[in-house]
């Protein structure tokens, strides 16, 4: 029997490690990934660039284009995996996180260790100024939500086996 379509959006702020976990999960579930980052249109990437926090407006048809591509992957009977912020829970309702095949992995760090990761990081669009907008607008999943909730401390590869602990136990 094959096994009933699911997508993972794995959401948290930036510096978290959406991507990297992302694409590890992916990897080791033989799903297909999803940067959701790359279905930003250029207006956002240019505002978030100059240190432009997004405003709802400006994410409506980001989430829509993701929710899309859950969409497209569920009604084609498949799987994947796709890194998103989904920072408040009207995002992540718009995407349909909730509907049984549809579930969220939330990433959790402390501040200081998200400051860290930005600090290192090279080559992305989103600056490390924009840490303190997204944790402000942070709505951490609510239990009803039903989250994988993992904490970012860790190895990515001990993050992942977490994840996929709980994948197993549901």
């Amino acid at each position: 029997m094959t096994p009933a379509p699911r997508i993972l959006v794995v959401m948290g702020v930036s510096g978290s490690g959406k991507t990297t976990i992302g694409v590890d999960l992916a990897q080791r579930l033989s799903w297909p990934f999803l940067e959701g980052d790359d279905l930003h249109p250029p207006a956002n990437v240019a505002k978030m660039h100059a240190g432009t926090p997004l405003t709802d407006e400006d994410r409506w048809p980001w989430l829509d284009a993701i929710k899309a591509w859950i969409d497209a992957r569920l009604a084609e009977g498949g799987h994947g995996v796709i890194a998103c912020s989904a920072l408040r829970r009207i995002y992540r309702e718009r995407l349909g996180v909730g509907r049984n095949s549809v579930a969220l992995v939330f990433l959790h760090a402390e501040r200081a260790l998200l400051v860290d990761r930005l600090a290192r990081r090279k080559g992305h669009f989103m600056p490390q100024a924009l840490l303190d907008s997204q944790i402000a607008t942070l709505e951490p999943p609510a239990p009803e939500e039903h989250p994988i909730t993992v904490d970012i401390g860790g190895t990515a590869d001990a993050v992942v086996a977490d994840i996929l602990e709980h994948l197993s136990a549901a």
